[in-house]
């Protein structure tokens, strides 16, 4: 945000206010309090000697690491003042390869702490920030990044926090997720070149000399995740050929390359057997995210365990017979799991749901799919009420690279517990699909991702017992933005209302208010404004505001980098103007995402006031 334009909190509105409907009550066994009342557990790490969990818990209005025996028991805490981070941007705590030290960020610099206790140590005072820390072998040198004249650089300090050694310091671009292989001499890494933004490859760096070289790399295509076999000959990576994300292995010295797994779907979270002979991972079959075992041989995949929910980041334990991973799903919360990969035994080793919740019955969404205005498939997550009201929520998820999938969304929950439909559409563009649907909406912004969406409405007009005058859109980030789009792009006004959380309706003012990344993402997509200005104006739905005729709630976080809070400043400004009605509520120390409890006890509560009024439920 820039100082200049300093933004103070407040609510404002243009019109008649939604107002509390005095004859609707929370669900019986609800309430907002419960929901925002569950504390995620998160982002683990399981020690080198299988002894011990590191994790982040969200609680007490922090993001704070713990550690937990292995088989289970009371958690100690770590870290005292690590600041509220969203879950899906932050990091994992890291284990030094002897396990007596943990490494891991706190406002915006590496600490470390031994795992006997004590203070946290900060490491990276040479820089103005740092993050990402990676243990070498020896457990006494760490990698870390910095971002130093608008690139991330790779460093090389110790324990003590030494002045610190470049590793990767190539300004023509950014260095990611370095590996050290298991001798110590050589770190692979991601590379994404500045001149083709659409394009990461997988580098060597030697650790003694820094020269560094390509291993992999195509341009416009991805690779990433490079992981070293225990013996460090082979490194296997990920990489989205020929259609999906697929796991591939080549040897440090670039012979070798081939495709291992082909599941025509994406994997992810690889992590090598301790005996080299198979890789753990993640494979997203249709939104679920289920636990595999890949022969490092063949390829073919065994799957653990139940399928359905999302399970990420498994851990092997150092003899090779469990696995520790998280697990969640539309009727779970996010928890920590071991399964025995002989028996498939799954223990549950953390217990985060609420015992009121517990007691609700939650739902699970069907899959279905409905045919856009080109006839594309677009694939979406349909929740049931038990007992419908006639209205329904059309949910459009943030990204927009990214994916509706199956785990845990209690808002979602308390609507339907409410009565209301709820539908989350993958549209053009969203990630789990395949290539050419993740890149359906490239140069094309809010034109085909806002129809697939439009057509999303006109598939729950279908549905038995929805009324089609009481639909509306709500959506955070991307999902915003499209609520802006439909509201003021449909001649058809299918759509009640919307509300629109950190949403945007002017790509080119925030391109240029949001942080570096974000500008980078939008020019993977757009590319740069200079050289493709029209591409953000086409995409803007500020320049068609005289054509909303529909309330929108707007909610806005004022330490927002991502979406920065002037994006719906503007498009409240030109609303008023036009004489639209509007709500508006910002929210000082919010930074993408709404990660203090009082922030989603109002939100949510502005929402269902609304949702309830405009969309005249009884």
């Amino acid at each position: 945000m820039h100082p200049e334009l300093k933004l103070e909190e407040k609510y404002e509105r243009n019109g008649w206010p939604s107002l509390a409907r005095p004859d609707l009550k929370a669900p019986e066994g609800w309430s907002l309090s419960l929901i925002t009342a569950h504390n995620r557990i998160r982002n683990h790490r399981l020690s080198p000697d299988g002894q011990t969990i590191a994790f982040i818990w969200d609680r007490e209005g922090l993001s704070d690491v713990y550690t937990l025996p292995a088989t289970g028991g009371w958690p100690e805490r770590v870290s005292t003042n690590r600041g509220l981070v969203a879950y899906w941007s932050d990091e994992i705590p890291q284990w030094s390869p002897d396990s007596n030290w943990l490494a891991f960020g706190v406002e915006g610099h590496v600490h470390v702490v031994p795992r006997a206790g004590g203070v946290t140590k900060k490491l990276t005072s040479f820089a103005s920030a740092g993050s990402s820390p990676v243990w070498m072998p020896d457990s006494q040198r760490l990698i870390v990044s910095v971002e130093r004249e608008d690139a991330v650089q790779l460093l090389l300090t110790d324990r003590d926090g030494c002045w610190p050694r470049p590793l990767v310091t190539d300004l023509r671009g950014d260095a990611w997720d370095a590996r050290p292989s298991p001798d110590g001499k050589q770190v692979a890494y991601v590379w994404r070149p500045f001149d083709d933004l659409n394009r990461l490859d997988v580098r060597i760096v030697d650790v003694e000399t820094e020269n560094s070289r390509e291993l992999v790399g195509t341009p416009k295509i991805r690779a990433w995740s490079p992981r070293w076999s225990p013996d460090g000959g082979v490194i296997a990576f990920l990489t989205e050929q020929p259609d999906f994300n697929e796991i591939w292995l080549i040897r440090p010295d670039g012979t070798g390359l081939r495709q291992l797994t082909h599941l025509s779907h994406d994997a992810g979270d690889l992590a090598w057997s301790p005996d080299g002979t198979r890789l753990a991972c993640s494979v997203n079959r249709n939104g679920s995210f289920d636990l595999a075992l890949i022969d490092a041989q063949s390829g073919e995949p065994t799957f653990l365990g139940s399928t359905g929910g999302f399970h990420s980041r498994p851990n092997w334990s150092p003899d090779g017979k469990t696995l520790t991973f998280e697990y969640e799903s539309p009727t779970q919360p996010p928890d920590l799991y071991r399964v025995d990969v002989e028996t498939r035994a799954v223990t549950q080793l953390t217990f985060s749901n609420l015992p009121a919740l517990a007691r609700n019955a939650l739902v699970t969404p069907e899959i279905v799919s409905y045919k856009s205005f080109d006839g594309l498939e677009i694939p979406a997550f349909l929740y049931r009420p038990a007992k419908p009201n006639g209205a329904a929520v059309l949910h459009p998820h943030g990204g927009p690279s990214s994916q509706y999938v199956m785990d845990w969304d209690i808002l979602a929950q308390y609507f339907l517990a409410k009565g209301y439909t709820w539908i989350a559409p993958n549209y053009r563009g969203s990630t789990g699909y395949g290539f050419e649907f993740e890149h359906a909406n490239y140069d094309d912004w809010g034109k085909g991702d806002m129809q697939d969406c439009l057509h999303g409405a006109n598939f729950l007009r279908t549905l038995p017992g929805i009324d089609p005058a009481r639909l509306t859109i709500y959506g955070g980030s991307y999902g915003g933005y499209m609520t802006a789009l439909c509201l003021s792009r449909d001649p058809e006004y299918r759509f009640a209302c919307g509300v629109s959380k950190y949403g945007d309706a002017n790509l080119y003012s925030s391109w240029a208010q949001c942080n570096r990344d974000l500008r980078l993402y939008t020019e993977i997509f757009l590319g740069h404004p200079a050289k493709n200005r029209q591409k953000y104006i086409d995409g803007s739905p500020l320049y068609q505001v005289e054509n909303v005729q529909k309330p929108v709630l707007i909610l806005h976080g004022l330490d927002d980098d991502v979406v920065p809070p002037e994006a719906s400043e503007e498009w409240v400004d030109a609303l008023r103007k036009a004489g639209k009605t509007f709500e508006y509520k910002t929210y000082a120390g919010e930074p993408h995402g709404f990660l203090m409890r009082k922030t989603q006890l109002d939100a949510f509560g502005r929402m269902e006031r609304f949702l309830d009024w405009y969309l005249q439920v009884g």
